[in-house]
C-alpha cells in the first residue's frame, strides 16, 4: 500500500520502507571488501610497486673464502722395534762359559761373553779384528820364518853344508863367511796399520794412557795393554789376540743366543741390535717417492701421542707381497712389492716404555702455498659440468679445483676473492 502525505494542500506519495534482508547483504559486502584489501596488503601483492617478492632463504651456513697453505698428509703402518738382529763376529775359540741376558746393553769395554772363562770385549770401530796386535818380537816386518833364522846355522844343500850362506868343501874345510852373511839382522819393526790406530783410540777412551795414539803398536802401547789385561783379570801378555775383541759401531743390545753354556764358541754365538728403538715401514715400491733419507715424519703411538721421526735408510731391493712369491710378482707386475724404510726417533724418551708394537707414520706429500681454499662441503656440482660455489645471494660462481687436503680444497676462478662468503648446503 502507498501512503500519501498532505502538505499545504498538496498530496505526494510516500515510498515504502526498505527490506531488512537487503540491508544485511550490503553490510556483508562491505566487510568482505575491507578484508580482501587487508589480506592483499599483508601478502605484499598490492600497492608499493617498488617491492620485489622475497625468495624463502635456503638452509646452510656461510663461510668465507680464505687464503692459506694446504698440505697433503698420508699415513702408513709401521712396526716399532730395535731393528733386525745381526750376528756378532765372535772369533774366540773354546767353550762358552758365560752369556749375557737377552735385551742387555753392552758398551765400550764391556764383556759380550766369556770363552774358556776369558772375556770377549766390545770395542768401537768399523774395521773388524783380523790379526793379533802386539809388539815386534825379533822379526822384521814382512819377513818370513825362513828369513828370520839365525845367521851361521848350518844346513845341507845339495850334499854340501852351508854356513851363513857360504858353501863348505866336502873335505871339511869351511870357507870364510862373506860380509853379507856376517852383517847384523835389521831390528824388528813395530806393527803398523789402521787396525792399530782403531785399537789405540779405544784403549785411550777406556782411560789408559802413556802411549801415543797413532797407527804404530809400540812398547808403550804394550805396557798400556798389560794394565788393561790386569783390570780384565787375564794374563798380562801385552798382546791382543784375534778372539779377545769384537768391534761394533757403538753400544749394542743383546739379541738371542745361538749357543748354550758349554757349547763351542762360534760366529753365531750371539746376535745384537741397536740400542735405539726405530720404526720400519714396508712402503709400497710404486709409491715410495716420499721415502728419502732426511724426510721428516710423525710417528703415531698406540696411546694416541705422536713423536717426531726422520727417514734414515731406504731398502734398495723390493720384496714381493706376502703370498706372492717370485712367480706371483712376475705375473702381477710386482704391484704388491714393497721396500723397507727405516725411521729413526731421536727423542727416545718420548717413546716411553714401549719397546715394540704397531705404530703409524704420517708423511707430507704435496703442498700448495698461498692459495684460496674453502671447505670441501661447499662445492656444488653444476648442471653444465664442473663445480661452483653458491654465494649468499644465491648466485653460483664456477671454480677450478686443485689440491684436496685437511677437509679443504684449493679453488680458483675469476669471481672468487678472499673473504667472499659462500654457502655450505645442509
Amino acid at each position: 500500500m502507498t501512503a500519501r502525505i498532505h502538505d499545504a494542500g498538496t498530496e505526494r506519495p510516500v515510498p515504502p520502507p526498505r527490506s531488512r534482508g537487503r540491508r544485511t547483504a550490503l553490510v556483508a559486502a562491505a566487510v568482505a571488501l575491507v578484508g580482501a584489501v587487508a589480506v592483499t596488503g599483508a601478502l605484499g601483492l598490492g600497492g608499493g610497486g617498488d617491492e620485489r617478492p622475497r625468495t624463502p632463504p635456503r638452509s646452510g651456513s656461510l663461510v668465507p673464502v680464505t687464503r692459506t697453505t694446504l698440505t697433503e698428509r698420508t699415513t702408513v703402518d709401521g712396526q716399532l722395534g730395535y731393528g733386525a738382529e745381526v750376528p756378532l763376529p765372535v772369533k774366540a775359540t773354546g767353550t762358552v762359559t758365560w752369556l749375557p741376558s737377552q735385551g742387555a746393553t753392552v758398551g765400550r769395554g764391556g764383556t759380550l761373553l766369556r770363552v774358556d772363562d776369558r772375556p770377549v770385549v766390545l770395542l768401537y770401530g768399523s774395521l773388524p779384528m783380523y790379526r793379533e796386535l802386539g809388539p815386534a818380537e825379533g822379526r822384521a816386518e814382512g819377513e818370513s820364518a825362513a828369513e828370520a833364522e839365525p845367521a851361521g846355522e848350518a844346513e845341507t844343500v845339495g850334499g854340501a853344508e852351508t854356513v851363513g850362506g857360504a858353501e863348505a868343501e866336502s873335505s871339511g874345510t869351511a870357507r870364510t863367511p862373506t860380509p853379507a852373511a856376517t852383517a847384523a839382522a835389521p831390528p824388528p819393526q813395530p806393527l803398523r796399520g789402521r787396525d792399530v790406530l782403531q785399537f789405540e783410540r779405544n784403549l785411550a777412551a777406556l782411560g789408559y794412557t802413556g802411549f801415543t795414539v797413532d797407527d804404530t803398536f809400540t812398547d808403550a802401547t804394550a805396557r798400556a795393554v798389560r794394565r788393561w789385561q790386569r783390570a780384565l783379570g787375564v794374563a798380562r801378555t801385552g798382546t791382543v789376540a784375534v778372539g779377545d775383541v769384537v768391534y761394533a759401531a757403538g753400544r749394542v743390545r743383546i739379541g738371542h743366543a745361538g749357543v748354550r753354556l758349554g757349547s763351542p764358541a762360534g760366529e753365531n754365538a750371539l746376535t745384537f741390535t741397536d740400542t735405539a728403538r726405530k720404526v720400519v715401514v714396508d712402503a709400497s715400491a710404486g709409491d715410495a717417492r716420499w721415502a728419502v733419507p732426511g724426510t721428516r715424519v710423525r710417528v703415531g703411538l698406540p696411546d694416541g701421542r705422536s713423536v717426531a721421526g726422520e727417514v734414515t735408510a731406504v731398502g734398495t731391493q723390493a720384496r714381493p707381497a706376502e703370498g706372492e712369491g717370485d712367480g706371483g710378482a712376475a705375473a702381477g707386475g710386482g704391484a704388491g712389492a714393497s721396500v723397507p724404510v727405516t725411521v729413526t726417533v731421536r727423542d727416545q724418551r718420548a717413546l716411553g716404555r714401549l719397546e715394540s708394537g704397531p705404530v703409524s707414520v704420517e708423511y707430507v706429500g704435496r703442498e700448495a702455498r698461498n692459495v684460496l681454499a674453502v671447505p670441501v662441503s661447499a662445492l656444488v656440482a653444476l648442471a653444465e659440468g664442473g663445480y661452483g660455489l653458491e654465494t649468499a645471494d644465491g648466485r653460483f660462481l664456477p671454480v677450478r679445483t686443485g689440491l684436496f687436503a685437511d677437509g679443504q680444497v684449493e679453488v680458483a676462478g675469476p669471481a672468487v676473492r678472499t673473504g667472499t662468503k659462500v654457502r655450505i648446503p645442509e
